[in-house]
C-alpha cells in the first residue's frame, strides 16, 4: 500500500488512514516528496514527483494506492509513463484533471497576466518537450493498468472543483465516483466516513 500526498502536503496528512490500515495488517509506505514535509528543501516539479512515485511502486511491488489531490496527477502520470506498473485498487481523494487548469488557477490567484502566463507555458513546454495541453489526468487514465479505482470528492471543494474529478471518472473505464459533503479539500483526509469508504473499497 502506497500513500501519495498532494502539493504542499506530506506523508503525515494520512495519519488517520494509516492507523486504520495498520490495524488491518496492511504494509503501508508513505513519503514526503522532494521539497515537501521533512524532505530536502529546494525546488521540485511534477516530473520529479512523478518519477519518485513510479520508482516506489516498482521497488515495493505496490498493488494498492491512495492519493490526495495533486498526488493523483503524479500517480496517474507515473502509471501512464510505465505501462508495466499494474495496480489492483486505487483510491483518489479528489484529483485535478488538466495541468493547464492548475496553471490558470495559480495565475489568477497571484495576478499573472495572460501574456506572462503564455511565456511560462512555452518555457515549460520547451524544458519538458511536452505539450502542456496534453498533461491531463483524464487522458492518462485511458491507458494505465488499474483494475479498479474510486474517486471521492466533496461537492463544495473550493480548491479543486468537483467537475474536474467527474471528468476524470467519465474517461476511466474501471472507476466509480462517490460524492460527499462537509469535508472540503483537506478535511477529507481525516473524515471517518471517507476512511471507511476507502477501506471498504480496498478490502472489497
Amino acid at each position: 500500500m502506497l500513500l501519495i500526498h498532494g502539493w504542499e502536503g506530506q506523508a503525515g496528512n494520512f495519519a488517520d488512514l494509516v492507523q486504520k490500515l495498520l490495524e488491518q495488517d496492511y504494509t503501508v509506505y508513505a513519503f514526503d516528496a522532494p521539497s515537501h514535509g521533512f524532505s530536502s528543501k529546494g525546488k521540485t516539479s511534477l516530473f520529479e514527483f512523478t518519477e519518485l512515485v513510479g520508482i516506489l511502486i516498482q521497488k515495493y511491488k505496490v498493488k494498492k494506492l491512495v492519493s490526495h489531490s495533486f498526488g493523483g496527477v503524479a500517480t496517474t502520470y507515473a502509471l501512464f509513463n510505465d505501462k508495466n506498473l499494474k495496480i489492483d485498487k486505487y483510491v483518489l481523494l479528489t484529483t485535478p484533471d488538466k495541468f493547464i487548469e492548475r496553471i490558470n488557477d495559480v495565475a489568477e490567484q497571484v495576478g499573472i497576466t495572460e501574456k506572462v502566463k503564455e511565456k511560462l507555458v512555452k518555457r515549460l513546454e520547451k524544458e519538458t518537450k511536452l505539450d502542456v495541453k496534453k498533461l491531463n489526468v483524464s487522458e492518462f487514465v485511458k491507458e494505465i493498468n488499474v483494475s479498479s479505482a474510486l474517486i471521492i470528492h466533496d461537492t463544495k471543494d473550493t480548491v479543486i472543483p468537483i467537475g474536474r474529478s467527474k471528468n476524470v471518472q467519465a474517461n476511466w473505464q474501471n472507476c466509480t465516483f462517490a460524492e460527499i459533503q462537509g469535508t472540503g479539500h483537506f478535511r477529507i483526509l481525516r473524515t471517518e466516513s471517507v476512511i471507511e469508504k476507502t477501506l471498504a473499497f480496498l478490502n472489497g
